[in-house]
């Protein structure tokens, strides 16, 4: 039986003190000019805090023409270096890691960001009413696919000058390189499509070109989809095989997540298109258990956890890690109390709209509100109606976008 504070060994870097990991969530607290600024610092000492081992940061962008949302940090190679230096020193200033989660959206980037996006194949997004949101993506050139492998390793290289111990790949939740493992939305008939060696191509050539240019002495994660929960997609025997392929490329942990913006797995139980996604807790842990046995990599399982016992019981179950997202956000002291053997839980945000992506997106609105307040240095518990705090990060987004499409304009 492992404990959840026992030290956790990896292949690169410093051992984590704890099994327990505080998993990405998208922040969106962008300073002016796409930089983390003293709202991200104030969070992150807050939850280093907290007692996790390990904090993986809200996904930062490999390229400032290709964000998710408008506050969304962007680290490329011109990128000033000292914001992400005091970033990463609050993250460590408890004793514990911070990894950097790596990314770049692919087709996932709001039409009102950007006038053209990028994707394995020339496939709209569909999400039902939602779909008009995102245009109808490019298909990558060679040229473009290798900018991006190059992208990526810059990225991470700037990330480890900066003090961070490690990063975290993102190749989950349909974004870029999710959308080429993908076969519903990868349809290319060259190297990068067809096979799942050639639709994982992309995310082995990142993996490499990171591992290579950062050394032996940092950790190189990778968070995937244990499925797609998509008829047709990305399944759970691939990521079985997926897992065994970054082995061989140098990663040290993966991070099992599902779902997309096409099948929302990952806004929690009742949103899920698939069944054996509707468990209260840990809602990836049934079909995840399925490749615990093969994995030749730790396994780090994320998506719903809030206790203690559901978080021993993620490991008892043969994972290396226990992520905690959404219950940080209510309550950032979670892993100390956990650690001291403390039952203490939160309770996430229930939202009665009736469309299932507009509830999703009201959820994840509670969610941002209560990041907003602990980066302000305030309590997070103070209940939100998820309908209000959807209004409000609706206007607070305007205001975003015209800081980011200022910036793009004078890039």
């Amino acid at each position: 039986m492992t404990a959840l504070n026992e030290p956790l060994h990896l292949s690169h870097g410093a051992p984590l003190l704890n099994r327990i990991a505080k998993a990405a969530m998208e922040e969106l607290l962008a300073a002016p000019g796409q930089l983390p600024g003293d709202k991200l610092l104030t969070l992150y000492r807050r939850w280093a805090a907290g007692g996790a081992g390990l904090l993986i940061t809200g996904h930062v962008m490999i390229d400032g023409r290709a964000v998710a949302q408008p506050a969304d940090v962007v680290l490329e190679q011109e990128t000033p270096l000292e914001p992400f230096q005091r970033w990463a020193a609050a993250g460590k200033s408890a004793g514990g890691q911070i990894w950097m989660q790596i990314n770049h959206p692919g087709r996932v980037i709001p039409r009102d960001l950007a006038d053209t996006t990028w994707a394995p194949s020339a496939v709209s997004i569909g999400a039902g009413r939602f779909s008009s949101l995102y245009r109808t993506p490019q298909p990558m050139s060679a040229q473009e696919i290798a900018e991006t492998v190059e992208r990526f390793a810059v990225t991470a290289r700037r990330a480890q000058q900066a003090g961070f111990d490690g990063v975290e790949i993102h190749a989950a939740h349909g974004y870029l390189l999710s959308q080429f493992l993908s076969p519903l939305v990868n349809r290319r008939d060259d190297r990068w499509g067809g096979s799942l060696r050639n639709r994982a191509r992309l995310l082995l050539d990142v993996v490499s070109a990171v591992r290579e240019r950062v050394g032996t002495d940092f950790a190189v994660g990778v968070k995937l989809n244990s499925a797609d929960f998509q008829r047709g997609g990305f399944d759970t025997g691939d990521a079985r095989d997926v897992i065994k392929m970054l082995a061989d490329e140098g990663a040290d942990l993966v991070e099992l997540s599902g779902g997309s913006i096409e099948s929302l797995a990952t806004a929690g139980p009742g949103f899920a298109a698939d069944g054996r996604t509707l468990a209260r807790e840990a809602y990836f842990l049934e079909l995840a258990k399925e490749l615990v046995a093969t994995s030749p990599l730790p396994l780090l399982l994320t998506g719903g956890i809030r206790r203690r016992t559901v978080a021993q019981h993620v490991i008892d179950s043969g994972f290396a890690m226990a992520g905690v997202a959404t219950a940080l956000a209510i309550d950032p002291t979670l892993p100390e109390q956990w650690l001291a053997g403390s039952d203490a839980q939160t309770h996430p945000a229930r939202s009665r709209l009736r469309n299932k992506t507009l509830a999703a997106a009201a959820v994840q609105a509670v969610t941002l509100r209560r990041l907003a307040r602990l980066a302000a240095g305030k309590s997070s518990k103070t209940p939100y109606s998820p309908a209000v705090a959807l209004l409000l990060e609706t206007l607070v987004r305007a205001r975003r976008r015209r800081g980011y499409r200022k910036w793009r304009t004078a890039a």
